[in-house]
């Protein structure tokens, strides 16, 4: 899910289209909380880790 963030955000800046910029934030954000969760060893969806 960052992965896919990162690239978004890189497509939507190359080409200027916010939109991709948007999602690409917002998936990069949610992918680092459940990274960080995971990291931590708190339990995300019922897992260890959310992979």
């Amino acid at each position: 899910m960052i992965i896919l963030g990162v690239i978004l955000l890189v497509i939507g800046f190359v080409t200027g289209i916010t939109i991709l910029w948007t999602i690409g934030i917002i998936l990069a954000v949610i992918g680092l909380i459940l990274w960080v969760l995971g990291a931590v060893g708190r339990e995300v969806a019922g897992r260890r880790h959310y992979w």
